[in-house]
């Protein structure tokens, strides 16, 4: 993979962690490394990059991670409503991880990070790329990991057949 293409945005209000995550990304050869301490300047400052992939922390002040992730899928004025997210977090229960895939994440790094997680994720987004689904309620990545050709019907769940039907948008 050619780690000196992409242009990787750290969201993250901790400086120290934003640093590490860079010093990581350096040492796998990413050149292109953007950083943004808030969810607030991520937004302002993709308006002026063209960013591939967005790796932002979950608890953060003023606007969290999951907020921002729902700001950058549902926004009218977002600036790159597809853009991967990887959702960073020290918080990884399960109602916590339910909700920010419910915001649109991609995919999810627990911390303490490790050189080979975040190379995985990445490689993941990269060469695993999902569809994006709209429906009334979520904007974001297929939540689906597998795609079952031998699924006997149209809906995938109990609340498809009650009306919902999902746009499914190939990148």
């Amino acid at each position: 993979m050619r780690y000196d293409l992409l242009k990787i945005l750290i969201v993250d209000d901790n400086r120290h962690m934003r640093v590490m995550l860079t010093e990581i990304l350096k040492a796998v050869g990413v050149r292109h490394i953007y950083e943004a301490s808030d969810g607030a300047h991520a937004l302002k400052m993709m308006k002026g990059q063209g960013i591939d992939i967005i790796m932002t922390d979950l608890a953060m002040q003023p606007l969290d991670g999951i907020d921002f992730v729902r700001l950058l899928r549902r926004s009218p004025d977002s600036p790159n409503q597809m853009c991967p997210v990887i959702m960073i977090t020290g918080h990884s229960t399960m109602a916590r991880v339910n909700e920010a895939r419910n915001a649109g994440v991609n995919e999810f790094l627990a911390k303490p990070l490790t050189g080979r997680g975040v190379v995985e994720r990445i490689n993941q987004i990269v060469e695993n790329p999902r569809s994006y689904v709209k429906t009334e309620a979520y904007f974001g990545p297929d939540r689906r990991r597998r795609n079952d050709p031998n699924h006997p019907g149209p809906f995938r769940r109990d609340g498809d057949k009650q009306g919902r039907k999902a746009a499914i948008h190939e990148l």
